[in-house]
């Protein structure tokens, strides 16, 4: 008898029992077919258990992944037997797409983890069940005839109608009721144990399905994995030998890499000297090391020859592997790089590349540019794309921003100037994923990573990029995005306009850098000063009811009645006064709003000889705030049709009307933003500013100031624009000279939130004070409600695998037992933000989040006034509605809350009463979207004109002061003389010192930044060599008729070197490409006199710019 021949027997498994007995019926003619027929007996199967079972709760999708998924099903399973059943589907998957790569064992294991699956389902819901084992022998040994293309099209063994199915399915659905009462008692009656996987079964089961779904073979003609792969003279021990657990091949027939693999229980490390061990050997027989892989399933480690042992995501395909070993190959230096100055011309922008490639060279894989908004971001990042392609260091690159807009732009300016780069952008184009540049949203890429396939497999694989850049750096490398960088195994560069000082201590943690130190810095102070960004002048007017609220007995008595008229309410009662916060919220006063616009039409600066206003945008509160500018404004300037404009997210076609307000020729002048415009806009002709809210953010702050930064050519009256005006009414200059401020918020799921507090009550209900019979129950619940969660993660998630060993971890209730402090901070950090939504409503949600907040400041004795407060509040709102009859239900406890004390007395079990009872009630709490539009007098309370007082540090900007001196002076005939090798004489050298250590800076300054360094060669190295007097001083030998082309060719380079460099140091650049395109000095100059005469040559170059 075959394992599941008894299913025969069994009428009421019809529904699955026909595919199961085919798959295995199968194996022995092809076990592709086998894995096929596992995969839809296991769907039918499933089905069966979602029609059988009351308790099990239909998913929104019925596709396979989302019915195993569904977490009624998937914790009704038995744990052990649930774990195998998505590799079931994978080896079914595979099956169907590429049939070689599903082996035997593949398959045996697929019919036994299907096997228990139904032995799972007949222990519950079975009449006649018997405990029985899976045995491999048992495997009928015949073969069969198989129409292998029919297989593949239909996806399955058998050719069912739906028709037929569905009908077997609602028989089963008839009987619902009694499947599900009989369960519980059958679980309680009967045993049944799972399988007991082997460490060899472990490892298929992870790591053999995964590598094959990257496209690895182990079988047929195209193998390119080696199992138990057996070597010699281990450790040095003549005839000792070992067995690799992987070795990954090739097309070239050599080992690209070594996995050795480890139990899940055992660190992945442990393997570590002897994959070295291993790869000493390899190396030795085939002249190339591979790669060692270190895993355990659960964690993976890389060492690639480069750099040092690191964690990665999971093991490379082979594409990417094959990538690697051909980027190392071309791999040239960056010690002395040339920079494209039509790309990035800036000095500053040459710098951060420059300290880019350095800590690149320097082994560093992580990079963080601070550059001010408008000093050329994108130009700076896209001349440092080209140095790498140019030196081999990278083939694919990821741009990576946070809003459409910013991805569209990085896209169009790439295009322009990097033509020869293929490109796409993801959020625009669907189907074009091969470009080498590969441009998209956060959102998008965390979307697609998983989904997108190509012939060999997954295209998004960990190893499938060289670089990722990340706009915004500041705020995107946190929350669920950054599972993005560390999925993707390459060098990080980070960009942000955020001030160096403002940036949070954790990016520069991220970036492996010392805080406030980050690769580059270029901020706006310096910009200013150097003449590439415009300084501003800030009006700070302060206006009364902004500063102090709307004060009932300081109104005319005009203003009085309007007062009474608008807020007395049906009981004759009327409030003293309303607050500022109210202001701009639900008040909205006219004459407020005159006000600053008749500040910014009279003061703003303008152009066409002031006649116009310039460019403007005006930061409003909300959008109703924004609206009713615009009607103020149309209301005091009719003369101005069309001159003012909304621009914020309720418009449609808000890009159009961002264009429109970036054309200098066409209208509106003044665009009223809610957000929209706050970043990532570039129109260099805004010349006002209107802060008309408050900014609490100081990054968003700086970010804002940025929108009116840029240079803009002739735009006064033809002169350049100099300054820029920031009219400020909300304080937030005052604010932030104080130092207050917050960093942005970096946001988490509210579901993972929640996640975080329950971990944290769960550890602090461990004392002994709280070892109640109440409170040992609610502790219970929040465990198996938080394993609940963790189980529901989908493991086959990008996101997810890069945290498994935690997820593993924490889906077992005996983690629990016995919390400590470091396991809620890693709950809170790996599993938070994985945490999927619930389908509940996101208001009881925030009440939930609200009471776990309080429930654990209780614990942890501190104070939780405002969150008090806050629950009040939100009581007295359900009060307000308590006709409604759920609400009556509760009236006895939102009486005892409102009118008692009882929340000042309460405890844990008294706050879970009321989460519990109340939750579900406010949702019944009313929107108020009742706002005011009033008229009061308002005032003018101060105006103050204040200069930036931008901050600089002179010290740390010398080696970027000096750089730009020299730049600006190249006429200087002292310069000159450099740039056209013509030798210095001593009073040349004076008058250097008189430049650089006196009208730049001193000389210790000098030496700071750049040590003992020759004067002349620092002004060398910086404006290089005039291209005729380099050619002038090689013209022996480029007009030397006896030298061949291979000659000629090695001496243009060594032109071209020095123009850009200014001099030849260091000859061991003559080791590299290009000079060694056509062979080593030694075979380009069999004549070894003409190379000393070169070489002296280079040396007469080098010492013209030193003092005779």
């Amino acid at each position: 008898m075959s394992n599941f021949s008894y299913l025969s027997t069994r009428p009421e498994y019809s529904l699955f029992a026909n595919s199961a007995i085919e798959a295995e019926k199968v194996f022995s003619t092809s076990p592709a077919m086998c894995a096929v027929g596992c995969r839809k007996a296991l769907e039918l199967a499933v089905k069966w258990v979602y029609a059988a079972d009351k308790t099990i709760t239909m998913p929104y999708k019925d596709n396979l992944q989302s019915l195993l998924h569904e977490p009624s099903f998937r914790f009704a399973v038995d744990r052990d037997v649930w774990s195998v059943l998505p590799s079931i589907v994978k080896a079914g998957n595979l099956a169907v797409h590429t049939g070689r790569s599903v082996s035997a064992a593949d398959a045996v294991f697929s019919l036994r983890g299907l096997f228990d699956f139904i032995q799972w389902v007949d222990y519950c819901y079975g009449t006649d069940y018997v405990e029985r084992s899976f045995d491999e022998t048992a495997i009928p040994g015949e073969k069969v005839a198989l129409d292998e293309k029919k297989i593949r099209e239909q996806e399955s063994l058998l050719s069912q109608k739906d028709a037929e199915l569905e009908a077997l399915r609602k028989q089963v659905e008839s009987l619902s009721t009694a499947y599900t009462a009989s369960k519980q008692q059958n679980q309680q009656s009967r045993s049944f144990t799972a399988a007991d996987l082997t460490e060899a079964e472990t490892r298929q089961k992870i790591i053999d399905i995964d590598l094959k779904a990257m496209g690895w073979k182990f079988t047929g003609p195209a193998a390119d994995v080696r199992t138990e792969y057996e070597v010699d003279n281990m450790n040095g021990v003549l005839g000792q030998k070992g067995y690799a657990d992987y070795v990954l091949y090739g097309d070239d027939g050599r080992p690209l890499a070594v996995i050795e693999a480890k139990r899940t229980c055992v660190d992945a490390v442990k393997g570590r000297q002897q994959a070295k061990l291993y790869a000493d050997l390899l190396e030795k027989k085939y002249h190339r090391r591979p790669v060692i892989f270190l895993t355990n399933g659960f964690e993976t480690h890389i060492t690639d020859n480069l750099y040092p042992e690191r964690k990665c995501a999971a093991i490379y395909s082979k594409r990417d592997l094959e990538k690697l070993f051909n980027l190392q190959t071309m791999r040239t230096s960056l010690k002395n790089i040339m920079v494209n100055r039509n790309i990035a011309g800036r000095y500053y922008q040459e710098g951060a590349i420059k300290a880019v490639c350095d800590a690149f060279a320097r082994n560093r894989r992580k990079a963080l540019l601070v550059m001010a908004t408008g000093s050329g971001k994108t130009r700076t990042v896209i001349a440092l794309c080209d140095v790498l392609l140019q030196h081999g260091w990278v083939k694919n690159i990821l741009f990576l921003a946070d809003r459409n807009s910013l991805v569209t732009q990085a896209k169009r300016s790439f295009v322009n100037l990097l033509p020869d780069l293929s490109v796409t952008n993801l959020c625009e184009e669907k189907d074009n994923y091969t470009a080498h540049c590969v441009f998209s949203t956060y959102q998008t890429m965390y979307n697609v990573i998983d989904s997108v396939q190509d012939e060999d497999g997954k295209l998004f694989t960990c190893g499938h990029f060289d670089l990722v850049i990340c706009d915004e750096a500041h705020r995107s490398v946190y929350n669920k995005y950054r599972d993005i960088f560390n999925y993707f195994d390459a060098p990080l560069v980070g960009l942000t306009a955020t001030p160096k000082d403002e940036i949070d201590k954790n990016t520069y943690e991220i970036f492996e850098l010392e805080n406030g130190v980050p690769t580059y810095g270029y901020e706006l102070a310096q910009a200013v000063k150097d003449g590439y960004l415009v300084d501003f002048l800030s009006v700070e007017t302060k206006l009364k009811f902004i500063e102090q609220g709307i004060v009932y007995d300081e109104l005319s008595d005009a203003d009085k009645r309007a007062y009474e008229d608008t807020f007395e309410d049906e009981n004759g009662e009327l409030p003293e006064s309303i607050a500022s916060s109210a202001l701009n919220e639900w008040i909205f006063n006219e004459d407020t709003i005159r006000q600053v616009l008749n500040t910014l039409m009279t003061n703003g600066l303008t152009i066409d000889y002031g006649s116009k206003l310039g460019k403007t945008i005006i930061f409003a509160k909300n959008h109703i705030h924004a609206e009713k500018i615009l009607e103020v404004f149309n209301k005091e300037y009719p003369h101005l049709p069309g001159f003012a404009k909304v621009i914020d997210n309720y418009m449609t076609y808000a890009q159009s009307a961002i264009d429109e307000f970036s054309d200098p020729k066409k209208l509106p002048q003044i665009a009223i933003s809610v957000d929209m415009l706050d970043t990532g806009i570039d129109v260099p002709e805004v010349l006002n500013l209107v802060f008309f809210k408050k900014v609490m953010s100081k990054a968003k702050f700086w970010q804002m100031i940025g929108r009116g930064t840029r240079l803009c050519p002739g735009l006064m009256d033809g002169k350049d624009k100099d300054k820029f005006y920031i009219f400020d009414f909300c304080g937030n200059f005052e604010f932030f000279r104080m130092n207050k401020g917050r960093p942005t918020a970096n946001m988490i799921a509210l579901q993972g939130a929640i996640f975080h507090l329950k971990a944290q009550i769960a550890f602090k209900l461990q004392d002994l004070a709280y070892q109640t019979t109440e409170l040992i129950a609610f502790r219970k619940t929040l465990v198996e409600d938080m394993v609940c969660k963790v189980r529901e993660l989908n493991k086959e998630n990008f996101a997810v695998r890069q945290h498994l060993k935690y997820v593993e971890r924490y889906a077992e209730l005996d983690s629990y037992n016995a919390l400590t402090y470091e396991d809620t901070l890693l709950m809170g950090q790996e599993l938070a933000p994985l945490i999927t939504p619930e389908e509940d409503d996101a208001k009881a949600l925030r009440f939930d989040a609200l009471l776990y907040g309080i429930e654990l400041a209780y614990l942890a004795g501190k104070k939780y006034g405002k969150a008090r407060s806050d629950l009040f509040k939100k009581v007295s709102a359900i009060a307000s509605v308590a006709n409604i009859p759920e609400i009556m239900v509760q009236a006895e406890l939102i009486d005892k809350i409102l009118h008692t004390d009882y929340v000042e007395t309460a405890g844990i079990c008294e706050f879970e009463h009321i989460r519990e009872n109340l939750r579900d009630l406010i949702k019944y709490i009313p929107v108020s979207k009742v706002h005011y539009d009033t008229n009061f007098n308002d005032e003018i309370l101060s105006v103050d004109w204040k200069e930036s007082e931008l901050e600089n540090d002179d010290l740390k900007n010398y080696k970027a002061k000096a750089e730009f001196y020299v730049r600006q002076h190249m006429e200087d005939a002292v310069i000159a003389k450099l740039k056209g090798n013509i030798p210095l004489t001593a009073e040349d050298v004076q008058a250097l010192e008189k430049a650089l250590w006196s009208e730049v800076g001193t000389k210790q300054d000098y030496e700071t930044a750049f040590g003992q360094k020759p004067l002349g060669e620092f002004v060398r190295e910086i404006v290089g060599l005039d291209m005729n007097a380099a050619k002038e001083a090689f013209a022996q030998y480029l007009n030397d008729t006896t030298l061949d082309s291979r000659q000629i060719y090695f001496v243009n380079q060594i032109v071209e070197y020095i123009v850009h460099n200014g001099m030849m140091k260091d000859l061991s650049v003559l080791q590299e490409a290009p000079f060694t395109d056509y062979g080593s000095i030694v075979e380009v100059f069999t004549d070894l006199s003409v190379w000393a005469g070169i070489r002296q040559a280079i040396e007469r170059v080098n010492a013209n710019a030193l003092a005779a």
